[in-house]
């Protein structure tokens, strides 16, 4: 791949494949000439087609999302040279966040550390006895620090688990339990 750097007058407006050897494109303002990938003559395997899959999702939801001007400038405001707000929202989409640990503190407080390489959206808490059953579930609070998330319990079992949803600005979601012993 190359970056055409000055103004060549042969290559400013011209866009495409040239023959079967070399493709010319334009991304933010810069002038690229890569050479034409081939199809492949192998069948795909199962993780090649579920991450084609993965990547059809994540464009579809980058093209909605920036439809809405917000979230345009959000993704906009974490592109670096060479990216734009597509390619942040496609980013975003692709990963899932991550639970990274889940604790008590002071026997009644669920913390939560999540975080994600753009924003985790929400953090759902639910606390269940040991039959399954739920006491009580709702929505956490981010803490100041931007990585832990806290939800009052109002009535802790002494046995049962904890169950933890993370969404990221997609809708992608991570589950953790904990075991309450």
């Amino acid at each position: 791949m190359a970056i055409v750097k000055d103004n060549n007058l042969l290559l400013q407006h011209v866009r495409g494949t040239l023959g079967d050897q070399i493709t010319i494109y334009e991304r933010n303002g810069q002038i690229i000439v890569a050479v034409k990938r081939g199809k492949s003559t192998k069948k795909p395997t199962q993780k090649q087609l579920d991450v084609r899959w993965k990547m059809t999702v994540a464009s579809a939801y980058a093209k909605v999302a920036i439809q809405d001007p917000v979230v345009k400038a959000y993704y906009k405001s974490l592109a670096g040279p060479g990216q734009n707000a597509y390619n942040m929202a496609v980013r975003d989409a692709f990963h899932s966040p991550q639970i990274q640990d889940i604790k008590i503190e002071s026997t009644d407080v669920v913390v939560v550390a999540a975080k994600n390489e753009f924003r985790v959206a929400s953090v759902s808490v639910r606390v269940q006895d040991e039959r399954g059953k739920v006491i009580e579930e709702g929505r956490a609070v981010q803490e100041r620090n931007g990585v832990n998330w806290s939800f009052k319990v109002t009535q802790m079992p002494k046995k049962g688990r904890i169950r933890v949803l993370v969404e990221d600005l997609p809708g992608n979601v991570s589950v953790k339990e904990l075991l309450l012993e």
